[in-house]
């Protein structure tokens, strides 16, 4: 008999955990995805963006090591300026404990969080206090074997009821970006 002894309270418990990780990334690869910025994701996000009215957009695909947005959008003029009057800056790569995302991919379905501070497990999140994130709806890629691909997903600095036509439109986007990766060429048709 082996005792472990229990683990620290800490943010990265709080993630869920991901055992399509190595299968997703073998299918990214042979999809020729993953590993770097792809132009037309980053217009796809821009779409995404501009129809939520959000300033942040994503095209996620979480692997072992973390998380990298080959789709991203984010706004010219960060809409978050820290006490010391800097801005964060929002890259391609995160951590797996960072963000919503993650919990989209173990859950299989849309996340839609209006005020992350009315939720405990997600007020605590980093994104919350490095980028002031408050609100986030995501939906996860699905392809035909069943395998989560990532994630598309906005967020905003604020509050944001998104309700149920927000549910529908990233859910629908997200149905359609699934179809163009299984046959990924680097390009989309929109």
């Amino acid at each position: 008999m082996s005792y472990d002894p229990p683990r620290p309270a800490g943010r990265l418990l709080l993630t869920p955990e991901d055992k399509e990780a190595p299968a997703r990334a073998g299918r990214l690869r042979l999809l020729g995805l993953g590993e770097r910025p792809e132009p037309a994701l980053d217009a796809f996000a821009h779409g995404l963006a501009e129809l939520t009215g959000a300033p942040y957009a994503m095209v996620n695909f979480p692997d072992e090591r973390g998380q990298f947005y080959a789709g991203l959008y984010v706004p010219a003029v960060a809409p978050v300026v820290r006490s010391d009057g800097s801005s964060p800056r929002v890259g391609r790569t995160l951590p797996r404990d960072h963000g919503f995302c993650p919990h989209v991919v173990a859950r299989r379905k849309a996340l839609v969080l209006e005020d992350v501070h009315d939720y405990p497990r997600f007020a605590g999140n980093p994104v919350v206090d490095e980028f002031g994130i408050r609100s986030y709806l995501g939906a996860p890629l699905i392809d035909g074997t069943g395998l989560v691909l990532g994630t598309v997903s906005v967020a905003d600095v604020g509050p944001r009821p998104w309700g149920k036509p927000g549910l529908t439109a990233i859910k629908e986007h997200a149905a359609q970006l699934v179809v163009q990766l299984e046959g990924w060429d680097g390009r989309l048709p929109y």
